[in-house]
């Protein structure tokens, strides 16, 4: 661990301990939440939804936040362009998360190929405008949306879109990717004049919060942080779960450890909004090893629960932003903070031990954010590399014929690659254009890990091992 690191044993438990204080003091208490949903049949929590106080306005904000990212497409939506978002299940969701106390919603001009916010201003105009928070982003990613007309254009059109007159939390988008990540935020937002533009429209009311996502170089953070006095950033969002807190940087050497992030924004009292939770949902598909042991202590939780307790457990954490595409996956997470049980200081030792495990197997740090797609030559990446991530945590990755369950784990995995990726999509077809690496939050080098994995299944394929 290096000094950006650095937290000790025991403030990690004083952390914690903090954190219980702080949740059991905003837990809400109003008994919502005694109904059952008929389509999903799952019972809904019987306790009221933790809430946190946004130092800046004091409004409580709910300690789940609605992810917009993964929404759900009608059956075959996706193969249509994605052009069929189901509008219909998105009101559903958000009815029943609204209903149980979740008030903190987050989308992007860039999610959903473009389609989240329409489908979140649906769902959301249907209710008054004081029962929810919306927070969006300004993702000029292309260099074609760097020119100040395309990012105001863009800004402008996240109002229409959203149905709003205002928003509520405003963030700029990844910044810290890229090459050279501190020249592409300053092309992004400080020659442009666009970051002075949203400084005026936060004095208007227009945007009630200001801050910005950060995904990469860790000099752009530290540059942000320390232009506090100038900026005052109402809150960051940041990838934060128990892998990241101390791993982030073996699983990808770009990234930074959630310990040291979260520790910077903490002694500056800047709230933190967390991304990430499950780590594009590698933690709630973990090695079986790992799953025992964490149903052997609670039976009855999710494997994932363990980790947004783990997200909600620390005191400046705002709210914890989950992309729920299915109802269960609300229900769940819903149970999980109505109210909060944190972390003690014990359990909090537990995972650490059970991400120390985990470290011993290798995926790819994908986050299925989608952000690398459409390939130009129809491969569908995401599948591929959690495909291989899948298989890496439940053990079938065999690595020579003589490996002990070679045949029942090659068959798992050649059984399953053909199952969850069409052939004319799979890594076979990559031609190494690289047209997918700038737009990688993790900096992972795809056209590579595709050649690595096509290579690996042509050796399975050939029993060559």
């Amino acid at each position: 661990m290096n000094g950006k690191d650095n937290m000790s044993r025991r403030d990690f438990f004083k952390v914690a301990g903090a954190a219980g204080l702080a949740a059991a003091g905003l837990a809400a208490c109003d008994g919502v939440g005694r109904e059952r949903n008929a389509q999903d049949g799952g019972k809904m929590p019987s306790g009221g939804m933790t809430l946190r106080a946004n130092p800046k306005t004091g409004e409580k904000v709910s300690l789940l936040g609605f992810g917009m990212m993964r929404l759900p497409f009608k059956e075959d939506g996706e193969a249509d362009g994605g052009s069929a978002i189901d509008q219909e299940m998105v009101n559903e969701l958000v009815d029943v998360a609204i209903r149980q106390g979740v008030n903190y919603f987050d989308t992007s001009p860039a999610y959903c190929k473009g389609l989240s916010e329409r489908a979140t201003g649906i769902a959301l105009s249907r209710y008054p405008r004081d029962r929810y928070f919306v927070a969006t982003k300004l993702s000029n990613f292309a260099p074609s949306s760097w020119s100040r007309e395309a990012s105001l254009a863009m800004y402008h059109r996240s109002f229409e879109e959203l149905q709003v007159e205002y928003i509520d939390y405003l963030l700029l988008h990844g910044v810290g990717m890229g090459s050279d990540a501190m020249q592409e935020f300053r092309a992004r937002y400080i020659d442009n004049g666009i970051l002075d533009y949203l400084l005026e429209e936060r004095k208007a009311g227009r945007i009630r919060n200001l801050g910005f996502s950060y995904h990469g170089d860790i000099r752009v953070f530290d540059y942000l942080l320390s232009m506090q006095d100038v900026y005052r950033w109402d809150f960051v969002q940041i990838q934060l779960n128990y892998l990241d807190w101390k791993y982030a940087k073996e699983i990808n050497p770009r990234n930074t450890n959630a310990v040291y992030l979260y520790g910077e924004l903490e002694k500056r009292h800047i709230p933190a909004v967390i991304m990430e939770p499950l780590l594009g949902g590698r933690l709630s598909n973990v090695p079986d090893n790992v799953v025992a042991k964490l149903k052997e202590r609670e039976p009855e939780r999710s494997v994932a629960s363990w980790a947004f307790r783990f997200a909600g457990t620390f005191p400046g954490v705002l709210t914890v932003l989950s992309g729920m595409t299915r109802m269960e996956h609300l229900l769940d997470n819903l149970r999980t903070y109505s109210p909060l049980q944190p972390l003690t200081g014990e359990e909090l030792a537990f995972l650490q031990d059970a991400a120390t495990m985990m470290m011993q197997f290798k995926t790819i740090p994908c986050n299925d954010c989608k952000y690398c797609m459409p390939c130009p030559y129809g491969i569908d990446i995401p599948a591929i590399l959690l495909h291989y991530n899948k298989c890496v945590n439940e053990g079938n990755i065999p690595l020579s014929s003589q490996s002990e369950g070679y045949r029942e784990a090659r068959r798992a995995y050649l059984v399953g690659y053909g199952r969850s990726v069409p052939k004319l999509r799979q890594a076979s077809h990559c031609i190494g254009c690289g047209q997918c690496n700038p737009h990688c939050p993790q900096l992972i080098d795809i056209p590579g890990e595709l050649r690595r994995i096509d290579a690996y299944v042509e050796r399975l394929r050939r029993e060559a091992l």
